[in-house]
């Protein structure tokens, strides 16, 4: 969205409104909220807003803003009054996604003149979070530079502080992270809406939202909270569109197929789009993390051949030279990484040949300490075995998990144990299988 100084009402979309909706501007944003989430779009709407696209602050909505307005009134966005620029002969000037919801960031202190856009920036703001339900998710502690001019040293620090955080995550489950990731984001959002900055800082700000998003996401995901997770996720991919980081965008949408994948649907074609978000010229680990994803998601459809192609294309990532900075949100991406995958997805796929040495190689080497990923990837290694008829090397690995996993914060481990349980019970006679469903139930 742009906003224009030398306004130019846009008497065509209130007339519509008025004379024929007879809609007040609240029912109208009214309407087009709810033709957003029909949509499945992240765009808050008020009565502010509808004011600014009818009086003609906004110059040009962005993109799901038009789809929207389309959606509500029934009419091609052509009609509403924006149509070709009278000198140009073009369609008025659109803001680059870095800085398409232009409400959401400030560039400057608000003046006399522009206060009412400072009021519908964080009324914007408010009611997104309100529209995901994330308000009072968790009691955020304000940032001591909320409020205040900030620059790019502090944000800078603030990446730095986000990095620490997601450490916890080899440590912790989700249930055990998410208030304290809530909590960062609040904050997060908070400065967003209330303190002072350049362009620059601003695309930087909104960015780290968007990895703080992904974080709690993840929390929530880890913890069994999937509605929640979807929530973020999608803040997230808006955040990180906004601030024209693709890479970043591409994780969120990653972030989705997982989740997807995990709930016995098709992730495929949005793990897909993630790597294709992305794009070329993402940095390695990232591109190698998103194509590890896509594998996943491939082998949970059962589709073999596309698992292979997206682990093969994981592994020449890490290969490729590249100089730029790797994000921390994907640095730690390296071989045993890709192999614990790929062991999972052949498990996954019910190839226990391909499947067991990989698991038992690279597990051999995993540290206990990280008891909630060892457990979780235990799982894959027990149902390798159970399919290669292994029964009771199985039923010891799934007692190793449920030991490992005992007091960790994710629902995850357990799940995955109880669905591998289930295949050894025309086994129960066996001691050891016996004893692993007694473990089940300590």
């Amino acid at each position: 969205m742009t906003a224009n100084k030398d306004k130019k009402p846009n008497t065509v979309l209130r007339r519509l409104r008025k004379e024929v909706r007879h809609q007040t501007r609240e029912e109208f944003a009214r309407s087009m909220a709810e033709a957003a989430r029909d949509l499945g779009l992240n765009c808050a709407c008020n009565w502010r807003y509808v004011a600014h696209l009818e009086d003609g602050t906004i110059r040009m909505p962005g993109a799901a803003y038009r789809r929207v307005l389309e959606r509500t009134t029934g009419q091609p966005f052509s009609s509403l009054g924006w149509g070709p620029d009278s000198e140009s002969g073009r369609i008025a000037h659109v803001s680059d996604p870095a800085v398409e919801v232009e409400l959401l960031v400030r560039v400057d202190h608000p003046s006399a003149e522009d206060g009412d856009d400072h009021v519908l920036r964080r009324e914007f703001v408010q009611a997104s979070m309100a529209t995901m339900g994330l308000t009072t998710a968790a009691g955020a502690t304000p940032h001591p530079t909320v409020g205040r001019r900030i620059g790019p040293s502090t944000v800078q620090q603030l990446v730095q502080r986000t990095a620490r955080l997601r450490q916890l995550d080899n440590f912790l489950g989700g249930s055990e992270t998410y208030d304290l990731y809530m909590a960062e984001l609040n904050a997060g959002t908070a400065m967003v809406r209330t303190a002072g900055y350049d362009e620059a800082t601003g695309r930087a700000l909104v960015s780290l939202v968007a990895e703080q998003a992904q974080q709690a996401g993840w929390a929530a995901f880890d913890a069994g909270r999937h509605d929640e997770a979807a929530k973020l996720y999608g803040m997230s991919l808006s955040a990180a569109r906004e601030a024209g980081d693709n890479s970043l965008a591409g994780n969120a949408l990653a972030y989705s197929a997982y989740q997807l994948a995990s709930t016995d649907r098709s992730g495929v074609e949005m793990a897909a789009a993630a790597c294709e978000t992305a794009g070329r010229d993402a940095p390695r680990s990232a591109q190698a993390l998103l194509f590890e994803r896509l594998a996943w998601a491939c082998a949970a459809n059962g589709q073999a051949s596309g698992a292979e192609r997206a682990l093969a294309m994981a592994n020449a990532a890490l290969d490729r030279p590249d100089d730029q900075p790797q994000p921390d949100w994907s640095v730690w991406v390296d071989r045993d990484e890709i192999q614990i995958m790929t062991g999972r997805c052949w498990a996954e796929l019910h190839r226990p040949l391909r499947a067991v040495p990989v698991l038992e190689d690279v597990l051999r080497k995993f540290d206990d300490n990280h008891a909630r990923d060892k457990a979780l990837y235990l799982t894959w290694l027990a149902d390798a075995y159970a399919c290669a008829g292994e029964i009771e090397q199985a039923a010891v690995t799934i007692a190793h998990t449920l030991d490992l996993s005992t007091g960790v914060g994710s629902v995850r481990p357990r799940q995955r144990a109880v669905t591998v349980l289930k295949q050894l019970t025309p086994h129960r006679a066996l001691p050891l299988v016996a004893a692993a469903f007694e473990r089940l139930t300590d």
